[in-house]
Parts: structure tokens; C-alpha cells; sequence
């Protein structure tokens, strides 16, 4: 099968110039995009190869650009945003796509800003990538020079620029809103939704934001077309996936596979199966904003709807490994102890009650701990719940914690009556 996002690039090589992904085939995207299809069939294209945003949520890709009005009576100027922030902690796969084959995304963005006739385009980048930022300034620099970029692309009249920004730093600017707030030069807090950013996004104007990953697909699926796309899965969800494990595996890494395959083949095919002397506790199937795996769905499909079905989150499809050598509540702890410090303190309820869990649970961690902190952590999972905050911060944060007091309550009751941690004994 041929492997679409990763075809053009050469395994620990600086990334191909433009003329040199010219050479591949890389651009070919571009030409018929632009040339040979409108905006509405473009739109048309990726609803129907089913691409979901690979940034986390699942969102229909497709979906999300029709939600830009159009019209004469549309605002003339749009915005396409991509999100490459990511902070997500246990997440590496867009800087892969990044520093592998930048122009790869730029061909994506260029198509997508054409399908919402966005003219203006910015790539948000996390502020410590800084190999990232060099190789997108050179990859950028190379499409305007090579005509990809700039007025009239390719002689159809169609115009766009991209503009390079290093983000503020905060785990918050990976929230679209949040993000739309830090690029107008504002605090990175949540915005109220309704209005959402296809309609009044950056400046007020219609505004798309999509993942790296996302966007990569993008090319391949205008040269290929949609069936092709959705018969790449082994579920009903279209294309591939870029899978990263983390931890105490033979072989932690990135691997871009079919959509759905399960955890079992991720986890004992490709990271080799755990260390030696390790076993296998649980995962967090897409970085630590999602709630646990445990054994029992060691051979669950890893796509959107059936790591949903199972009362947990495919997100970014990269697994951070709980393995038995490893003490579950200072594992949580550690998480919890990020989602408090990373609180942008807009409403009360994450502001207040993420440090307060993090208390909690250091005091269960030190032998300080008491029978009834469990029923006050499990109430916060509630609290803190999706509808109860201003964003999904604190709801994400509460899915490791709401699923390791579920998985792991023996581990936290040995805490409590032992009154040390028994992995520090």
C-alpha cells in the first residue's frame, strides 16, 4: 500500500527543496486544484473522502470548510489558520511532517485557503520548534520563489500568502479561539462560541483552522481522489493515521498506518512490545488529554468512533504507555500538575479547581492521603466536566484522572492505608 503523507520523504535527509518535491510529483496537487476545479469542488472532494481533523477533535474536515459563508454578501477577506502548536504532551507527529517534507503542508495549505478563498494564510508554530521555524522559512521562501506563493499562482488569478508565526508558548494556544486571540496579539484565552471562527474568526473575518496532519493529506487526496482515500482504513473513517508510542517499549517512535489499526499491533509489532522486566498497565491512546486503555482493549480499533465507544478519546493517535514499574498516581500527578499550571485562569472552575486536584493528589502520592480525597477527586472529574468550563482544558484534564481512579483504585487506596508510595519503598 502506498503510504501517502510520508512518499516523498527520505528517512534522516533535509528536507527536499521545491523544484526537488517538484521532481516527485509533489505540487502536481496544486495545478489541478487550482486549475481544473472550483472552490465548491474541492469542499465537495473532502467531505466525501471522509477525512476527520487529525489535530484531535475528529472534526469533518469537509465539514468545517462549508461553514465558511460565501456570497456576494460574504466578507470579502478569510483566514485559513494552520495549527501547529502542539503541546499536546506525549505529541511529536506534527513536527515530524514539519521537518520531513515542509513543502508537503504548504501544498495542502494552499489548496485548502483556494477551496475557502482565503488570500491570506498562517502557519502558528510552537514556540520551541525552532529547527521547525528554519525549515519552514527556507520551505516558504522556495514556494514564492518557485511561483506557488504570491499573485496570480500559476496564472489563474488566484493570489495567497503565508505568513510564519512562533506561538507565545502556552498549552492554551492550541484551542482555536485561543490561538485567534494570541495571532491578533491578545491574551491566549478561549473565545465564547457562538460565533465560531468560520463565520468571525481572526479580525472578525471568516476564519479555518486545521492541523498539520490534516492538511498533509490534502494534496493527495485532489491527485487520488476520495475513494482512494477512505480504502486506505480498515474502518469506515478515511485514510491513514499517524500513530506514536512513548515509554517503556522496545521501540517508542512514529508510524503512519491505516486508520483503525488496533493497539495491540501498535504497541507489540512496531514499539516491539514492552521492555524487558515491563509489563502493560494501561495507555493513553491519544496523548494525556484522553482517558486510559487497559488491557482489556489491547485490540480495539484505534479510530475516532471506536476509541470513543470504549469512553475514551482517539485524539492525536500518540499513546503514552503506563507500564507496571511505574506508580499510577504520581503517573496522574504528574499530568494533573501540567493541566494546573497550564490553566489560562479564565473561569473559575479550571483556575480554582486544577490546583486543587493537583494538592490532592500529591498528597495521596506522599502517604498523606485520606479515604475521602478519592470521592472529592472523583466529584472534581465532574465538576470540571464537559458544560461546566468555559473550554475543554479542564475536561480534558479530568480524563486521565476520571479513568485512573476507575482502572487504578487499588493503587490509590495502597497510597492511602500503607501511607507511602509503594513504588518508592
Amino acid at each position: 500500500m502506498e503510504i501517502p503523507l510520508t512518499k516523498h520523504i527520505k528517512q534522516g535527509a533535509f528536507p527536499l527543496t521545491a523544484r526537488e518535491y517538484e521532481k516527485t510529483g509533489g505540487y502536481k496537487a496544486i495545478q489541478k486544484a487550482l486549475k481544473e476545479m472550483s472552490p465548491a469542488d474541492l469542499i465537495t472532494l473532502v467531505k466525501a473522502s471522509n477525512l476527520l481533523g487529525r489535530g484531535g477533535a475528529g472534526f469533518p474536515t469537509g465539514v468545517k470548510w462549508s461553514l465558511v459563508p460565501t456570497g456576494k454578501d460574504a466578507p470579502k477577506q478569510r483566514y485559513l489558520i494552520c495549527n501547529a502548536d502542539e503541546m499536546e504532551p506525549g505529541t511529536f507527529k506534527d513536527k515530524y511532517l514539519i521537518e520531513g517534507n515542509p513543502h508537503q503542508l504548504i501544498a495542502g495549505m494552499i489548496i485548502a485557503a483556494y477551496a475557502i478563498q482565503a488570500d491570506k494564510a498562517y502557519i502558528f508554530l510552537r514556540w520551541a520548534y525552532k529547527k521547525s521555524e528554519v525549515i519552514l522559512r527556507k520551505a516558504i521562501a522556495e514556494a514564492y520563489e518557485a511561483g506557488y506563493l504570491g499573485k496570480n499562482i500559476l496564472g489563474t488569478g488566484y493570489e495567497l500568502d503565508i505568513y510564519l508565526h512562533t506561538s507565545a508558548g502556552r498549552y492554551m494556544c492550541g484551542e482555536e479561539t485561543a490561538l485567534i486571540n494570541s495571532l491578533e496579539g491578545k491574551r491566549a484565552i478561549p473565545r465564547n462560541k457562538p460565533p465560531y471562527p468560520a463565520t468571525s474568526g481572526l479580525f472578525g473575518k471568516p476564519t479555518v483552522v486545521n492541523n498539520v496532519e490534516t492538511l498533509c493529506y490534502i494534496p493527495h487526496i485532489v491527485e487520488n481522489g476520495a475513494a482512494w482515500f477512505k480504502s486506505l482504513s480498515v474502518t469506515g473513517e478515511g485514510g491513514t493515521k499517524l500513530y506514536g508510542v512513548s515509554g517503556k517499549v522496545k521501540n517508542p517512535g512514529l508510524w503512519e498506518l491505516p486508520l483503525g489499526t488496533n493497539m495491540r499491533e501498535i504497541i507489540e509489532q512496531y514499539a516491539g512490545g514492552m521492555m524487558d522486566g515491563h509489563k502493560f498497565r494501561g495507555a493513553l491512546p491519544g496523548g494525556a488529554s484522553t482517558d486510559f486503555l487497559v488491557e482489556e482493549h489491547m485490540d480495539a480499533k484505534l479510530d475516532f468512533s471506536s476509541v470513543a465507544a470504549l469512553g475514551s478519546r482517539l485524539g492525536t493517535g500518540t499513546m503514552i504507555i503506563l507500564d507496571d514499574k511505574t506508580c499510577p498516581v504520581a503517573f496522574i500527578h504528574n499530568l494533573e500538575r501540567f493541566f494546573a499550571l497550564e490553566s489560562c485562569g479564565w473561569c473559575t472552575p479550571c483556575r480554582e479547581g486544577l490546583p486543587w486536584v493537583e494538592k490532592l493528589l500529591q498528597s495521596i502520592e506522599e502517604g498523606r492521603g485520606k479515604p475521602e480525597n478519592l470521592n472529592i477527586l472523583k466529584f472534581h472529574t465532574s465538576y470540571l466536566g464537559p458544560g461546566n468550563t468555559f473550554c475543554a482544558h479542564a475536561p480534558g484534564a479530568m480524563e486521565p484522572l476520571q479513568s485512573g481512579l476507575k482502572y487504578f483504585h487499588d493503587d490509590f487506596m495502597r497510597h492511602i492505608n500503607e501511607k507511602h508510595c509503594p513504588w518508592r519503598s
